[in-house]
């Protein structure tokens, strides 16, 4: 699985480097900025892709801009976004495109191997993996329309969004599957979604969310 690496802390990139060589990945490339990275990605085609949000030369958005830059270019081009911080604008500016894989870590997660490398797996395949950390910022930006979630459907959502399936969330929760399967029903009804959507079902009550709040960066962001 070959991967291209946007990250200007050597420190950091040269690790993940030796992490994912270790664990069976190809890293393609590794770019300190994001033309470099854009230029890599054409240039390899890579399975997936792994992008600091902030890149030189002003370390604000450089890295999401090209992330969402090179998925206009390749659409479905999975990318898991790094970042130091919460930072929900990007994450929901990223998440508001579902065409390919989508994942927004923070850069602690590294240090989690087996944790680490699942979400980067799971990405590639074209499913989600999204930090609980950053799930619990999104949900707690605005009140509407979450309010009208009881708690226990608020905690499938949050695990919903980090790309559970429903057998996790049942384990995790410590109830049935048939309780989940109801639950995320509850949720996609209460966001106005058909539970039968087949496209990146177990984010889009979270899409929706930031949807109606601002979120999606819409043409030209």
């Amino acid at each position: 699985m070959r991967v291209v690496i946007a990250e200007d802390n050597v420190l950091l990139s040269a690790g993940l480097e030796l992490l994912l060589n270790s664990q069976g990945f190809e890293v393609a490339a590794i770019a300190a900025d994001a033309p470099g990275f854009l230029a890599a990605v054409e240039t390899h085609r890579p399975d997936v892709t792994i992008v600091d949000v902030r890149l030189p030369p002003d370390f604000r958005d450089e890295g999401i801009r090209a992330a969402i830059q090179a998925r206009r270019d390749h659409p479905g081009l999975p990318v898991l976004v790094l970042s130091q911080y919460v930072e929900p604008e990007y994450a929901g500016r990223l998440l508001a495109d579902t065409r390919g894989g989508i994942g927004y870590l923070l850069k602690d997660r590294v240090s989690r191997i087996a944790e680490f490398t699942d979400a980067l797996r799971r990405v590639a395949a074209g499913g989600t993996a999204m930090d609980p950390e950053v799930i619990a910022q999104l949900l707690a930006v605005r009140n509407d329309p979450v309010d009208g979630l009881t708690p226990r459907e608020r905690e499938v959502l949050a695990l919903m969004a980090e790309g559970h399936d429903n057998a996790a969330i049942a384990q995790r929760l410590f109830i049935t599957e048939n309780a989940v399967h109801k639950h995320i029903g509850n949720v996609f009804l209460k966001f106005g979604l058909s539970v039968g959507d087949s496209g990146h079902r177990r984010v889009r009550a979270v899409l929706a969310y930031l949807r109606r709040h601002g979120g999606d960066p819409g043409p030209g962001a």
